[in-house]
This record gives structure tokens, sequence and C-alpha cells, in this order.
């Protein structure tokens, strides 16, 4: 009867914690932004089965979208309660913008782009920012640190045949943005079994505080396999 009970308790406490995680996903609860860049080519070399739209993708960091997040989870939250997304909200001189910086790279709908990323993040930061504000600061952003740039003043450029180590990619980015990134990476689907093991640089993270006003140093929690050499094609 006592392991009975003991069990029991345990399974209450469990789904008690389950419904805590659930509800904290949506309630718009947060510490910090994480500001997504990425790099389209590797976007669209790891799409095999559905080739991006654009055969020749743009060679330039582009907005994947800003990320409200927790340290204790930088998952969540996502697909809170909150406005959703209105495209009349996005004008005409901001749509101009939001074009270059952060254009759908895989099937070319911008639009559908925006709207996804505003509904499943946008919604959990809406008290700090709303709709306009949430996109015209990243467009901000983006402008701020022009990853291209700063890696290619450090001589990292795309290259077939040149590997970097994630130290060197990321000490050109913390000197120029004084804080910390975190990269993130994909598996190289052209990874020759029988040689060694690499990886392709997917994306770039800089990190902001709850209200968007100051950059933050970046927790590495995940990204990149340790000690792999990393591509940039």
């Amino acid at each position: 009867m006592g392991m009975l009970k003991s069990s029991l308790a345990f399974l209450v406490l469990a789904f008690a914690f389950f419904l805590c995680f659930i509800m904290s996903a949506g309630d718009g609860s947060y510490d910090y932004f994480q500001f997504v860049q990425q790099w389209p080519p590797t976007n669209c070399r790891v799409r095999i089965k559905r080739p991006c739209s654009n055969p020749r993708p743009l060679q330039y960091f582009t907005i994947h979208g800003l990320w409200p997040s927790n340290y204790s989870n930088p998952t969540v939250p996502s697909n809170c309660n909150g406005s959703k997304f209105d495209a009349r909200k996005v004008s005409p001189q901001l749509r101009n913008k939001l074009t270059k910086s952060w254009p759908d790279v895989e099937s070319g709908n911008d639009t559908k782009f925006w709207e996804g990323e505003w509904n499943k993040h946008g919604t959990c930061s809406e008290q700090t920012l709303h709709q306009m504000q949430y996109f015209e600061i990243s467009h901000d952003m983006w402008l701020s640190h022009n990853i291209t740039h700063i890696l290619k003043n450090a001589t990292i450029v795309p290259s077939a045949t040149q590997t970097w180590k994630y130290s060197d990619i990321v000490t050109p980015i913390k000197i120029a943005t004084k804080r910390t990134p975190l990269l993130r990476c994909k598996p190289d689907p052209a990874q020759n079994k029988s040689g060694p093991k690499t990886q392709l640089l997917h994306e770039v993270v800089l990190c902001y505080g709850y209200n968007t006003k100051k950059q933050i140093d970046c927790n590495r929690t995940a990204g990149c396999w340790n000690n792999v050499d990393i591509k940039f094609q």
C-alpha cells in the first residue's frame, strides 16, 4: 500500500510539472531575446527533398527570427495567446526593408514566413513589442551588426575546401559586437562517411536583454558539435 501511494504521488507530481511546462511555453514569460540570422546556402543545402525556390541562394546572412527565450529552456515560450499576424500592419516602407533583411529563402513567400515567426515567437513578447516594433527592431538589429561583413573582414568567406573551428568564427563577431554570440550548425548532407566529420554553419545568434535595448552574452547551451570542423559554403 505504501509503495502504491508513493507511486501515485510521484505520478501526480510529474503531471503537475508537465502542466507547468506546457503553460509556461505559451504564457509569454521570457528572460531575453535570441536574434537569429541564417546563412541561406546552408538552408538550401540541407533541403535535399524540397529544393529552395531560388536555385542560387542569397549570399548574405538573413533574419530567421527574434525569439523571446528563457535561460532554463531557450526553446520556450512559443505560440502564445497574443494578437495574430496582420499583414496590413506591415507598411510598404517596412516591407521593402524586410524583403532584403528577412526574406523567405526557402519557398520565397516572405509574408507567410513573417506570419509564422510573429505567431510563434512575436506573440510571446507582445507586452514589450507590438507587431510593427517587432519587425522594425529586428531589421535595425540586422543593420547594426552585419555578420556577412564582419566575417569577410576576418577573411572568413564561403569556401568549398576550407574549414574553421568554432572559435575562429565566434572571435571576430565577439570583437565587433563586444558580446559573445552563439553559432548553430547543420550536419553536412555531403559528408563522406569514411572522411573526417564536418558540419555546416547555419545560424549566428546575438542575444539581447528583456526589452531589446541592450545586447548581452549568449549562453552556449546548444549549437554546433564540439571539436568538429565547420564548413562555411
